[in-house]
């Protein structure tokens, strides 16, 4: 499913215009999700981006933000502090539920998750919450900025340098993340958690995952991120975590209605996802999945090629049809599997091609199938199942060859 991404602005705690962007997917949208960035950052961090563009490709469209005073919203930063994020985020969801969908998931990254943890039990249509690489509680952020502490005692205020930038940090935020604690609201918000975290994380130590798990009620789950950095600026890493949102979500999302043969969607969608050189998402009815070319040709790997995809149609229907054959005559056949090798070689040295076709003298496509049965081929059914296999559709039209018909949009 190609998401495409829209630029949106609502009115902030403070009546401040911050930008947002939401990743939409392309077909049905299975639910809207609000995700929350980390402390400084932006909605155009890597994480954000890559998180919400895959969640977006698995039927989750997401809205990000930029926090008051951050990115491209307005508003001053150094008034702003932990309860007023917070109070963005609540904005955020009643624009959403305004505009859109009230927001069914909310992704919290570093402080953002825990500001997602403050707001979560407050917005009833929220079924599922996801914090990612999370504080337990949002004055761990004063460890960045310790060194200043006596300053912004002293003079109330002082300049600190976050990730090499310069902000300004008040006494009144320093005393905002003191007076919140988040266990109490973490017990009471009684939605399904997903706390993800790194064992490694030198930034957020894995204690307050710990500390957060504890808190909470059932239902809840914990995924290690194994050895992924704070701000998750590998792909793999950021992939890795949106897809494990999108499968854990989906037992708390409404299911999706039956279709009725007037709704069935027969077409498949196939659109560039604006990731890597040759990435694109594919959707075939209520399925969704990548294709891609390997790295070798200027791909990244991240899904089947295009003649794997082909390749795997002609081993699906041929499977299928076994199946169906076996079944029909009430055939003892174990499991089939069915490989297939695809490959380009001379027409004149393809000894399975007819003298027309090597004639041609030029490179033809080869498939090679090779099929398996579980406990072995059936006594005297050999031929009869290569026969049966030549029967498939998907064979059939690959052998007869097919009208192509194209148009633009």
């Amino acid at each position: 499913m190609t998401a495409r991404t829209i630029k949106a602005e609502f009115d902030g705690h403070s009546g401040a215009k911050l930008a947002a962007r939401l990743d939409i997917p392309a077909g049905e949208t299975r639910a809207w999700a609000l995700f929350a960035h980390c402390f400084t950052c932006s909605k155009d961090s890597l994480a954000a981006r890559r998180i919400s563009g895959e969640l977006a490709r698995a039927g989750i469209a997401v809205m990000r933000f930029d926090f008051t005073g951050l990115g491209s919203s307005e508003g001053e930063f150094a008034s702003t502090n932990f309860s007023s994020n917070v109070e963005d985020l609540r904005a955020a969801a009643q624009w959403l539920e305004a505009h859109h969908e009230a927001p069914q998931i909310l992704v919290g990254h570093s402080l953002g998750g825990a500001a997602v943890l403050s707001v979560a039990g407050d917005l009833a249509s929220v079924k599922a919450v996801v914090t990612i690489g999370a504080p337990s509680e949002p004055d761990h952020v004063i460890r960045h900025f310790r060194a200043q502490a006596d300053e912004i005692e002293a003079r109330g205020e002082a300049e600190v340098d976050l990730a090499g930038r310069t902000f300004t940090i008040r006494r009144q935020f320093v005393e905002d993340l003191d007076a919140t604690r988040l266990a109490g609201r973490i017990r009471a918000m009684r939605k399904a958690l997903l706390v993800m975290h790194a064992p490694r994380d030198e930034l957020v130590g894995i204690d307050n995952a710990s500390a957060i798990f504890l808190a909470a009620r059932h239902p809840k789950s914990f995924v290690s991120l194994d050895d992924a950095d704070h701000l998750l600026t590998r792909a793999d890493d950021a992939n890795y975590v949106a897809g494990v949102i999108a499968s854990w979500a989906a037992r708390y999302l409404p299911a999706d209605p039956p279709r009725s043969e007037a709704d069935t969607v027969e077409d498949v969608v196939v659109g560039e996802t604006g990731q890597g050189r040759f990435q694109v998402a594919i959707q075939a009815g209520r399925h969704r999945l990548m294709g891609d070319e390997p790295v070798d040709v200027g791909g990244a790997d991240t899904g089947p090629s295009p003649y794997d995809l082909l390749s795997a149609a002609l081993g699906a229907c041929t499977a299928m049809t076994l199946r169906m054959y076996a079944q029909h005559k009430q055939i003892d056949l174990g499991r089939v599997t069915v490989t297939v090798r695809h490959a380009k070689v001379h027409a004149k040295d393809c000894l399975d091609c007819t003298e027309a076709e090597r004639a041609g003298g030029s490179k033809i496509d080869r498939f090679e199938r090779v099929i398996a049965v579980d406990g072995g081929v059936p006594e005297g059914l050999s031929d009869k199942i290569t026969e049966i296999a030549g029967k498939c559709p998907v064979h059939k039209t690959m052998a007869h060859g097919a009208k192509v018909v194209t148009r633009l949009a």
